[in-house]
């Protein structure tokens, strides 16, 4: 529910851009609001699971983010959306860590916690473009709003059910780093504007140049707080094993150009080039989503086969031409010639890497730090989406200045550019993982 949250509005957004009054560049704030709270917030969220027991926070959280996307269907302006939509990432950062810490605390590393990561790896890695073909399914058939709405039964079944079929886990004691958790947050997001602010006026805008400024200071007073507090946010500790910091790295850049494939592709379909309607641009993700569930099911065997930096960096391989091939977009090029191919490899490459990185963050975590290390992995997920999608957005800002008709096109082809060098980065910092050591 929280990953197709990330992405079931793009499709709607030229109809929320409509009836909201959005400029073309400012509507990625109705995504990037949703996860730069979602993952700025994680790690505090995670914490306070730890606190208060990660089923109770997973019901909390939950509900929260039932009523904030009630709230965010009946929206009246921009302004309003764009505060519940924050409010939404805010819940999900509180219950979405306490899904993987309870896998990995509840599964015995090996075999099983294999099969487990696998099945949370296909539910995850899938959810951002089933997300794409809900939201044009229900903009198509009934209205935008109705991508908000959607989320209200499934939480409040989730909400009733959890108790019945989750254990809860000890509480531990300690206190919240408010002040790393306030500090990553803000330093983040201003980050994210300034690269949003840069992609509306220039690189000389004032504003931007402020924002940068902020952002520099605000993360650095982040890291001196996490190096100075007794409880911090992030683990440090965490980053001490090589193949779990370089799978951190990974993690941050793969969604960087994933976000921007959705973001830019639904435009396309829709009002910038092909003219599909909202459901036949969900529908038209459907070469990415099947290849994905069925690579990620696939996951587990070639892992036990193959280990997983083999696996991991064929995937990556995969999505890294995928976006090459995108790259190649043109006024003249249909959907069978330019988007139904790229799609089919990105989606077999993020379904052949996601259970690797999830493998290797987890291996020989102690119990003690499994909630740290699940919310840093979901951080650095929706962190990287956020950032990767302010800086394609501002590849396209720069590409589309003092262009013609074809200006979306040209701002296009060059965003999925930037994205195939996100995933030639990932591809590359897979390459300096050790293989781990063989587990039955």
């Amino acid at each position: 529910m929280f990953l197709v949250d990330a992405t079931v509005v793009n499709v709607a957004l030229p109809y929320i851009a409509s009836d909201l009054h959005f400029s073309a560049t400012g509507m990625s704030w109705v995504l990037n609001l949703y996860t730069l709270a979602f993952g700025g917030l994680l790690l505090l969220g995670s914490r306070i699971g730890d606190r208060i027991g990660r089923r109770r926070a997973l019901v909390i959280g939950v509900l929260a983010f039932t009523a904030a996307s009630l709230l965010g269907g009946f929206a009246p302006s921009g302004e309003w959306l764009l505060i519940f939509r924050t409010l939404q990432g805010a819940a999900a950062a509180l219950a979405a860590p306490s899904t993987l810490a309870l896998i990995a605390t509840t599964f015995a590393e090996g075999a099983e916690r294999g099969r487990a990561l696998s099945v949370f790896s296909s539910i995850s890695g899938a959810g951002a473009s089933i997300g794409l073909i809900l939201g044009g399914a229900l903009t198509d058939w009934i209205d935008w709003r109705w991508v908000l709405f959607i989320n209200v039964p499934i939480g409040l079944a989730i909400a009733a059910l959890a108790p019945r079929y989750v254990a809860e886990t000890p509480r531990q004691r300690g206190s919240f780093d408010a002040t790393g958790a306030l500090t990553g947050t803000l330093g983040v997001t201003a980050l994210v504007y300034g690269f949003i602010r840069a992609a509306e006026e220039d690189w000389g805008d004032g504003l931007a140049l402020g924002a940068f400024g902020t952002a520099v200071l605000l993360l650095a007073a982040f890291l001196a707080t996490e190096l100075r507090v007794r409880q911090p946010l992030v683990a440090l500790r965490l980053f001490t094993d090589r193949n779990r910091a370089l799978s951190y790295a990974a993690m941050l850049m793969i969604p960087g150009g994933m976000f921007g494939t959705f973001y830019f592709s639904t435009q396309y379909l829709q009002a910038a080039g092909l003219g599909f309607s909202p459901l036949r641009a969900g529908l038209a993700f459907m070469p990415m989503t099947i290849p994905l569930f069925a690579a990620a099911r696939l996951a587990p065997r070639a892992q036990a086969r193959f280990g997983p930096k083999r696996v991991a960096l064929a995937g990556t391989a995969l999505n890294t031409a995928g976006a090459v091939w995108l790259s190649q977009l043109s006024a003249g090029t249909g959907y069978w010639a330019g988007l139904f191919g790229p799609l089919v490899l990105i989606g077999v490459g993020i379904g052949l890497t996601m259970m690797q990185i999830n493998t290797l963050i987890l291996a020989g975590v102690r119990a003690q730090d499994a909630g740290s290390a699940s919310g840093l992995l979901q951080t650095m997920q929706q962190l990287g989406g956020s950032l990767g999608l302010a800086v394609l957005v501002t590849v396209f800002g720069a590409a589309t200045s003092g262009t013609g008709g074809d200006g979306f096109i040209s701002g296009a082809s060059a965003a999925f550019a930037g994205g195939a060098v996100f995933s030639a980065a990932a591809f590359l910092v897979v390459l300096g993982v050790k293989p781990p050591k063989r587990q039955n």
